[in-house]
């Protein structure tokens, strides 16, 4: 079977681009997780995560780089293998412009061409040794579904909303969102927490919800950063695994490993672990300074120059 790759990408440096975001949204505020500069700041993850591709995963048919009316300055846009697919040819105009992965997300299977079979991954997100197309579809032709195992997390978010008086962290609700909607539709209540990683999926299920969560979805569409509503993407992998679709495996640091680059020990426990998969992850919390030492680690990681650049 064809197995596709898409991408989310932006530049934050593009000054039209910025133009846009900050008259929709306002200017990144310093410490915020939901419009902070590490949401939109390029530092060519792309190029390296493309290099992880080319390097491990050379069987992946086509790649679709979804963007904001951006194209990579050094990708080659002549390669048959990759293209670019702008926001306005997935979205509804109620959506744009959009700054909120969680809503582009629940579109990128409207990309035309794309194969049933496909992985989707941030563009910070790499493949770290040669896999086969079983690391993420059994041959029954479901995805794997890989999760982060926490069996006491409805409890833990309950405590910390409830007795401590805590909000959660946005990244945390709109998963606790996914998780509740899904409990509700199926009587299941699924406590393992996305890997952030390179995930797979098949386009029937996202067709499947969005036919059963239509309303939910719909009431995010206006949500142009990032909003407690929101609802993660793993709505489609709890969905799936609720009504057989998918078979769960829950991920160790030597098959999903989560860098984030402002924590310098993360470096070492990459290279202890040595993982499949690796996200380099910048957050509120990163600098300059963090995201030139992850450049540079990059670059000496994937020295190789791929087909996909010029």
């Amino acid at each position: 079977m064809n197995i596709d790759l898409v991408y989310l990408w932006v530049d934050g440096s593009d000054p039209i681009w910025a133009a846009k975001r900050n008259a929709c949204i306002g200017k990144p505020v310093k410490n915020s997780g939901v419009n902070c500069e590490g949401r939109y700041t390029n530092n060519d993850e792309l190029k390296y995560s493309l290099r992880s591709i080319e390097m491990y995963a050379p069987w992946i048919h086509k790649i679709f780089i979804v963007t904001d009316n951006q194209t990579p300055d050094w990708l080659d846009t002549t390669n048959p293998k990759v293209k670019i697919i702008d926001h306005k040819d997935i979205m509804p105009p109620e959506c744009l412009p959009c700054f909120n992965s969680s809503v582009i997300e629940h579109f990128i299977y409207k990309i035309p061409e794309l194969s049933e079979h496909f992985i989707y991954a941030n563009d910070d997100m790499y493949i770290n040794q040669y896999v086969t197309p079983e690391i993420f579809f059994a041959d029954d032709g479901l995805p794997i579904i890989r999760l982060n195992r926490r069996p006491f997390r409805k409890f833990t978010l309950w405590y910390k909303e409830r007795i401590l008086g805590k909000q959660l962290s946005n990244y945390n609700q709109i998963i606790k969102n996914a998780a509740e909607l899904v409990e509700k539709k199926y009587g299941i209540y699924f406590s393992g927490k996305a890997h952030h990683n390179i995930d797979a999926y098949v386009k029937s299920d996202f067709e499947n919800i969005e036919e059963i969560f239509y309303n939910e979805i719909k009431a995010t569409y206006s949500n142009h950063v990032r909003c407690y509503n929101d609802i993660q993407r793993s709505l489609l992998s709890y969905a799936a695994l609720a009504e057989g679709h998918a078979h769960l495996k829950y991920v160790t640091q030597k098959t999903s490993f989560r860098l984030h680059i402002h924590n310098e020990k993360h470096y070492k426990k990459l290279k202890k672990f040595n993982p499949i998969l690796f996200c380099m992850n910048d957050s509120e919390y990163a600098t300059n300074e963090n995201r030139q030492r992850a450049r540079a680690f990059l670059e000496s990681y994937f020295p190789k120059k791929s087909k996909f650049e010029k």
